[in-house]
């Protein structure tokens, strides 16, 4: 398979919201959060993109190495575009490791029905550790952005997961933890028998609860810091719980429409922290 390069995410991001929700930020800010976004979607794409396990695990092991060139002050291949942003913010080499060892896990298998220890360390690789990269570029001090970190991307993950239930069943993968689909009465999970199931809703209750939770968690730290700080993590917390307060109206009973995110809370969003 070919590798995806930092430059050909870089080509692909510019068009997406995260691009357009990230532009109200200083320049400096904005486009070392670009290159986060870029070396995230280029992993990503390795890891559901076309190709074999054996292929895949090569290409992120290539994003591995430079990586860790990148540190070195060697010759960083894929993650050139990086430099001047690990110059400007000093991110820690473990929190780009752990983004790709997230990918690594869905390519070692599809995931289906984890544990809850797994899936929170899933939540943790993909999502958490994108925000401890993301909040040295915000600027909050150390501590409460490595919280901020911990909720926040939890919060927004779990709420992925509770809205593509049904996407990821497609694509032979369960991100709902094992322990609670004994609720439902299945014993040993597959992709087919969760998209079947009637009503979910003992499943994924509890799950909305713990976003819930990890939501006004993160509201309350952002809620601490002054306004400049806080700008670009409050339009992602804004946007994904009003994915969430649809989730808890819509319910997880069969047919389970698809979820959108709804245009008029990111602008909300967008006009009150993007431009005051």
């Amino acid at each position: 398979m070919s590798i995806i390069t930092h430059d050909e995410a870089r080509n692909t991001a510019r068009n997406s919201s995260f691009y357009r929700a990230m532009a109200i930020l200083p320049r400096a800010q904005r486009d070392a959060m670009f290159e986060i976004y870029s070396f995230c979607r280029a992993v990503d794409d390795i890891a559901d993109g076309e190709g074999t396990r054996e292929e895949k695990t090569a290409a992120l092991d290539h994003w591995r190495r430079d990586i860790r060139a990148l540190y070195e002050g060697d010759h960083a291949g894929l993650a050139e575009g990086l430099i001047n942003a690990l110059r400007d913010f000093s991110f820690e080499q473990d929190d780009f490791l752990a983004v790709i060892d997230g990918m690594q896990m869905d390519v070692d298998e599809h995931i289906v029905a984890p544990d809850a220890q797994k899936l929170d360390l899933y939540c943790d690789r993909v999502a958490s550790a994108v925000g401890r990269l993301s909040v040295r570029v915000f600027g909050l001090p150390e501590q409460d952005g490595i919280d901020l970190a911990y909720h926040l991307g939890r919060a927004l993950q779990l709420t992925n997961i509770l809205r593509d239930v049904d996407e990821d069943a497609g694509l032979g993968r369960v991100y709902l933890p094992r322990e609670l689909l004994s609720n439902v009465a299945i014993a040993n999970p597959t992709p087919e028998t969760v998209a079947a199931c009637e009503n979910l809703d003992p499943v994924c209750r509890p799950l909305l609860t713990q976003a819930e939770t990890h939501f006004d968690k993160a509201a309350a730290i952002m809620a601490a810091r002054p306004h400049a700080e806080i700008r670009a993590p409050m339009i992602m917390y804004l946007a994904y719980r009003a994915i969430w307060r649809r989730l808890d109206s819509r319910g997880f009973s069969a047919p389970r429409q698809r979820i959108a995110t709804p245009k008029l809370a990111v602008l909300g969003a967008f006009l009150r922290y993007g431009l005051f």
